[in-house]
């Protein structure tokens, strides 16, 4: 019986040594090393488009109206997030915003194509599941980026286009307009000089005296968004008209997940501009994920590598924005400018135009 007792009594002075970790050092060693997650930190970054922009070609008035309208397009994605709204419903909205607006080559102010239409493409990619969606070839969807994201959320699929894309749509109750709504006048102009041009290097034996690619794709108006939010997931989104003159069912890499768009959680989210052949070819935007991925390089010094020296041995011109794991941000370009802007969980607002 004493035996049992004395066994009782050491067994609970034992149990009761061991719940007893309020003093222990290496318990505290333990409760200060568990990392805790930064639900506040996030972040949004936009592009209008990348190529010849030069100050010295550009009004006052129009370059107000460029800064007005990226503003307007950062901080509608940008209260999303504040509010702890989703990376994907972020981006969606901001970029509407771009494709609503006449100045940038996305939905309203999209280029027309040799056949004199506005042949639309967007592309949505959620960094937490890897899904994604893609349109190409639309010609009565106001809103491309969102006909991208039913694909991605509606479907199976990754991308739709053309007629098939756009009986989706009507199936997902997106809102359709007459071709008609996308007419302007500046971007008519603009397929009338690239007609003439190209006649005159038809009519000419010594095409290389008039042929220039500055000028032919003087500017590339595409339009993108990164987001990273509270959650801590990634997404991106781009959005564009194309080429101005474009042929046969021509497609960039807007639509191109990989080449014009891409997020991954652990790594980037990424969204491009430029010379969509190119971009294809180098698969930019994934290129940037997998350097910072395989080579542990950091966002700026993937960014950098891949537009300043790969996608240039290409032969390629545009840039990206792009947003990290971390709130990180790079706004990489090899043109004279590239409209963009950015803006941290602080609410600091940046908005670039020209080469700095």
């Amino acid at each position: 019986m004493k035996y049992a007792i004395y066994l009782s009594i050491s067994l609970l002075l034992f149990i009761g040594c061991k719940n007893d970790t309020s003093k222990s050092p290496a318990a505290e060693s333990v409760q200060a090393e568990t990392p805790t997650s930064n639900t506040e930190n996030f972040g949004i970054v936009i592009h209008g488009g990348a190529g010849t922009i030069l100050k010295k070609n550009m009004s006052d008035e129009l370059e107000a109206q460029y800064k007005q309208k990226l503003e307007e397009a950062i901080r509608t994605g940008y209260a999303i997030l504040e509010k702890g709204g989703s990376s994907l419903d972020a981006i969606e909205k901001t970029i509407n915003i771009m494709e609503n607006s006449p100045l940038f080559n996305a939905g309203k102010g999209a280029v027309f194509t040799n056949e004199g239409k506005n042949e639309l493409d967007a592309s949505i990619m959620d960094g937490n599941t890897l899904n994604a969606g893609a349109v190409a070839g639309v010609t009565t969807v106001k809103n491309p980026i969102n006909l991208a994201r039913a694909v991605m959320e509606k479907s199976e699929h990754v991308m739709f286009a053309r007629e098939g894309a756009e009986a989706f749509a009507k199936e997902q109750n997106i809102e359709l307009v007459n071709p008609s709504y996308f007419y302007t006048e500046s971007r008519m102009k603009s397929l009338e000089r690239a007609k003439e041009r190209e006649q005159i290097e038809l009519d000419h034996d010594d095409k290389s005296a008039f042929y220039d690619p500055s000028i032919k794709d003087s500017k590339f108006g595409t339009v993108g968004c990164v987001a990273l939010d509270k959650n801590g997931n990634l997404a991106a989104g781009t959005s564009t008209g194309g080429m101005t003159n474009k042929k046969w069912g021509r497609v960039g890499d807007s639509p191109i997940i990989g080449a014009g768009t891409y997020a991954n959680n652990n790594t980037c989210a990424v969204s491009s501009t430029g010379w969509g052949e190119y971009f294809i070819r180098g698969m930019v935007a994934y290129d940037i994920s997998a350097m910072m991925e395989y080579k542990n390089s950091s966002l700026q010094e993937a960014s950098s590598e891949v537009i300043q020296k790969k996608l240039v041995e290409l032969g390629g011109t545009g840039g990206i924005i792009a947003i990290d794991h971390q709130g990180n941000v790079a706004m990489e370009f090899n043109t004279a400018g590239m409209y963009r802007a950015s803006m941290n969980k602080d609410g600091e607002l940046y908005i670039g135009i020209y080469k700095e």
